[in-house]
């Protein structure tokens, strides 16, 4: 069973390789930009109200972007465990088979797409 998911194996340390590489970069220009503010470089310290409020946000995207690559990052380490365990392609929830389509385009699921609405639902 494991040869059968070989392609999806491949495919997800693909992505985890990318997705690390992006999550590393952000959180280095997240840095980058703390140590510019604690250093008081009066350069790039906003003037007008507005520009704080921009800062702000930015800094704020820049964090979830980067816990979203991590949790993504997480979920392809779980998709791996599951091709070695020999559960890949098996819903957590329901025990049926994951649709190949279904896998083919979001590799790391663990619910099929039923038992995804169903959590998106909150019915889960």
């Amino acid at each position: 069973m494991k040869d059968e998911y070989a392609p999806y194996k491949k495919l997800l340390l693909s992505l985890r390789e990318k997705l690390v590489g992006k999550v590393d970069y952000m959180q280095e220009e997240a840095l980058k930009k703390s140590r510019q503010d604690a250093s008081g470089d009066l350069s790039n310290v906003p003037i007008h109200m507005a520009d704080v409020g921009t800062d702000n946000y930015e800094r704020e995207l820049m964090i979830e972007l980067i816990q979203n690559g991590e949790d993504s990052v997480r979920n392809i380490d779980d998709a791996l465990e599951r091709i070695e365990e020999g559960t890949f392609g098996i819903c957590e929830a329901c025990e049926k088979k994951i649709n190949r389509e279904r896998l083919k385009a979001v590799p790391y699921a663990s619910l099929c797409i039923n038992c995804q609405r169903e959590e998106e639902l909150g019915n889960i």
